[in-house]
Formats: structure tokens, sequence, C-alpha cells
């Protein structure tokens, strides 16, 4: 099967959910519910201060996740998938989703959590060597980075093995990988950033 060289664009979402509001059956998946209780489970911290998690979709991990944060900005580049995890973490004021996809549209400010989950193989090799960059300056020192990739079969220009093993290699200079698991469906790999001298 030959993968795609150019990163999937926007347009091929917005297009997903023009046709149905949750494609990828986030709130009725047993896959899904496992994976984002697996996620959670990997976070080695109760609480943190400030968390990014981009290609947040229709938010309803962001929505689990906020109970573990003082600030969560979440961010997806379809707006009708903007405007569902807007409704659905209304009742959390210390939540901020907007519209927008990284890496060009990475926001501004550090964080101790970054979450990048299911969308790594969406990009091209030069966007997720530029998405690594964006990490690596946004990531605060002692940080923890979240990567959570399914496994199956796709022609994204990376497999999940592929992205995930993509981005440690290109994050070594300033992150070391904690923990990581793998089940048949998905794998999740935990890395540190590196303290300040």
């Amino acid at each position: 099967m030959s993968r795609r060289t150019e990163t999937v664009p926007d347009d091929y979402f917005a297009g997903i959910y023009a046709s149905e509001a949750d494609p990828w059956r986030f709130t009725t998946s047993p896959y899904e519910r496992d994976k984002y209780a697996a996620t959670l489970a990997s976070l080695p911290r109760a609480r943190y201060r400030a968390a990014f998690e981009p290609a947040c979709s229709i938010g309803v991990f962001t929505h689990a996740l906020s109970e573990r944060c003082d600030h969560l900005l979440a961010t997806d580049p379809v707006a009708t998938a903007v405007r569902a995890a807007q409704a659905r973490c209304a009742d959390r004021p210390h939540v901020e989703i907007r519209r927008g996809g990284v890496p060009a549209d990475w926001p501004e400010g550090r964080f101790d959590l970054i979450v990048l989950s299911e969308f790594l193989y969406f990009l091209a090799p030069e966007d997720l060597a530029t998405l690594v960059r964006r990490v690596g300056g946004a990531v605060e020192p002692g940080g923890d980075i979240v990567l959570v990739h399914w496994l199956g079969e796709t022609d994204y220009p990376h497999s999940g093995d592929g992205a995930a093993e993509g981005f440690i290699g290109l994050a070594a200079p300033f992150a070391r990988v904690l923990h990581q698991s793998r089940t048949p469906e998905y794998r999740i790999d935990l890395l540190r950033a590196g303290t300040a001298p």
C-alpha cells in the first residue's frame, strides 16, 4: 500500500464531519473508552497546571482530561468539531477550545502537559519535524508529552508506529521516554522534557 506524501488537508476532515457529527464514534466506541482510560492512567501526575490538546475533535477526551488540569487549551481545525467540543465542555470554565491546526496554528505559552493523540500520522515528514520543534519550545522543563497512536493499516504519511518513533527520535534532544504501553490496537508513549540546567 502506498502512503500519501503530503499532510492530510483540513478540508478532508471537514468533509468527514459534514456527513456525520461523531464520525469516529468517540462517544460510543469501546475502543475509544478504553483508550481514553489508558491515556489518563498513563499520566504520572495527579494534576497539571497548563495542558494543550491539539486535534481535540468533538471534545470527548478533552472533557475527561480537564479533571486533571488547572487550565486546558484544546484546538481543532474543523469549525463544527470545535463548536461541539465547546458545547461539551461548557461546564468547564478552565477549558478553552479554539479553532486551529498544528503545527501552523501553534499557541503562545508554555505547558506542563501536551497530549498528541491520533493525528501525528496525518502529517508529512516536514510538518512532523516542525511540530516536534514547536513542542520543544512550548513544553516546560520536566513537563510531560503523551503520544497516542492507532496501529491499524492506513495510507497516511506515517503508520502509527512510524509517527510515534519519528516523534521520539526527533524529540530526543529535549525529551526522553518514561513509559510505553501497547495493545493490539494502539500504543501510548509518555515522554518527559529535560529539566533546566
